[in-house]
């Protein structure tokens, strides 16, 4: 009989990954990187806590690291096989992977320079650029709605998940002893008031199912007082002379910030002078959304076809590509009358933090908040009030204004939950919890209890049947 394993996103929103094992195979369903307090992200150097050279097959839902941020750990630990995506998916991996190595290589290289100092052991990267590069041939795309077999009785089928270019939800069919059974993945749902992107697909039919539950807990805002209160923010700056600084996900946010900052300029509201998009990767993921304007909703591609502009950046024509160092230094000179939009997301690492000490001190700045934070993490500390803000062993006061528009989210709030659930055919599936905090997920259950749901809450390394 096939059983399930839980082994990331069950104590969180991060760490991705879950083992289905058959008498005949064995396949892993995401491979992602724990994030948030330091702690945790000491987990991402365990080792698997299965056989890797026993899987034959990995399955992943969409390009985030969270989701995918353990691949090349994963190959240098030996696994050769093939790991299956969508065609966005494949081509957004090959920018994340690397940046994410990059990194890693550059924070060890600073750790070791201060354990040699110390007198203590050396460490190595979680992975290299190398392990990258042997990582990205093994990864075959796979178009939505096209059922192909991955190992011996599984096939996997994806389906539009909405939530980022390429993002998947995950039909698994498993066939033994003359019988088959579903298992459903919803991955990351996309909220269906976001730009660009397609609403997530319906899915009727599962004997398991497994349901992200990041906003289970809550509503978002509607996306109408969203852009509202984001035009007020960027007309309110704009008269005060102050910069506003994005923090934002280099995947899917990003883009979809550039397209309403795109849709203020095409209206005359946007009077900054230049919007900076300070981040090499976020960059590069633009130029791949470019590419796959035919995934699109058809609302947001006309739009974008009705005034002929072909791509994003032509679309909002203030935009500027920060790309190099020499260039996002540059930035540090501009007091006021712009926008940075930079990474990270949850403002542990990247570029925003640079521009953060460089303006975070002034009265007349902003901070607009347009993503999850983590808690742990040093976005969700300025939202939560934080006084001050540590960087480099310096600690900056917070005086700009601090905004948080959550109607910005990618993920699926918690009625948006339960309208996907309510196409599932009865006797419906066995329903988990994964992919949220124990608050989220408990106020899910609960809720979902009202319209007929008995939804678990699976715990770390617990083995269910399918």
């Amino acid at each position: 009989m096939a059983k399930l394993t839980f082994y990331g996103a069950i104590n969180g929103v991060t760490g991705s990954a879950y083992l289905l094992e058959t008498g005949s195979a064995k396949v892993l369903l995401e491979c992602g990187l724990f994030q948030g307090r330091r702690e945790e992200e000491k987990a991402n150097r365990d080792p698997f806590p299965f056989t890797v050279s026993d899987l034959d097959a990995v399955v992943l839902s969409h390009a985030h690291l969270d989701h995918s941020g353990r691949l090349p750990k994963l190959v240098a630990d030996g696994y050769g096989g093939c790991i299956y995506m969508t065609y966005p998916t494949r081509e957004l991996l090959e920018v994340m992977l690397k940046d994410a190595a990059s990194l890693q290589e550059r924070d060890v290289e600073w750790e070791n320079k201060h354990r040699r100092r110390t007198g203590k052991r050396e460490i190595d990267a979680l992975y290299t650029l190398e392990d990258v590069e042997q990582t990205l041939p093994l990864c075959e795309g796979v178009n939505y709605g096209q059922r192909s077999e991955i190992a011996q009785g599984i096939s996997v089928c994806f389906r539009d998940a909405g939530h980022i270019l390429g993002s998947s939800i995950v039909e698994l069919f498993i066939k033994e002893g003359g019988r088959e059974r579903k298992l459903v993945f919803s991955g990351d749902l996309g909220n269906s008031c976001a730009a660009l992107l397609q609403d997530p697909e319906i899915v009727e039919s599962a004997d398991t199912l497994l349901i992200e539950s990041t906003y289970g807990d809550r509503n978002h805002r509607s996306m109408e007082e969203t852009l509202d209160e984001f035009e007020e923010i960027i007309v309110t700056a704009s008269a005060n002379g102050g910069n506003i600084m994005i923090p934002s996900f280099a995947v899917g946010r990003t883009q979809e910030i550039i397209f309403r900052l795109g849709e203020l300029y095409q209206k005359g509201k946007l009077k900054q002078q230049a919007v900076y998009l300070d981040s090499p990767m976020a960059i590069a993921v633009t130029e791949i959304y470019h590419r796959y304007q035919n995934f699109y909703n058809p609302e947001d591609a006309e739009v974008l076809g009705q005034g002929k502009h072909k791509s994003l950046h032509t679309f909002l024509p203030v935009l500027r590509y920060s790309s190099t160092t020499a260039d996002s230094m540059a930035l540090n000179k501009i007091e006021a009358g712009a926008i940075f939009i930079a990474g990270s997301g949850m403002c542990n690492g990247g570029r925003i933090r640079h521009h953060f000490k460089h303006n975070l001190w002034r009265r007349n700045a902003h901070v607009v908040i347009v993503g999850y934070q983590a808690i742990g993490t040093p976005g969700r500390a300025l939202v939560d009030g934080a006084k001050t803000f540590r960087m480099a062993g310096e600690e900056i006061v917070v005086r700009a204004a601090i905004h948080t528009l959550g109607g910005f989210s990618a993920h699926a709030s918690q009625s948006q939950l339960v309208d996907w659930l309510s196409h599932f055919h009865k006797p419906r599936p066995k329903l988990f919890l994964v992919h949220g905090e124990e608050e989220a997920k408990s106020t899910f259950k609960q809720h979902l209890a009202q319209h007929g749901w008995d939804a678990t809450i699976p715990t770390e390394r617990q083995t269910i049947t399918i």
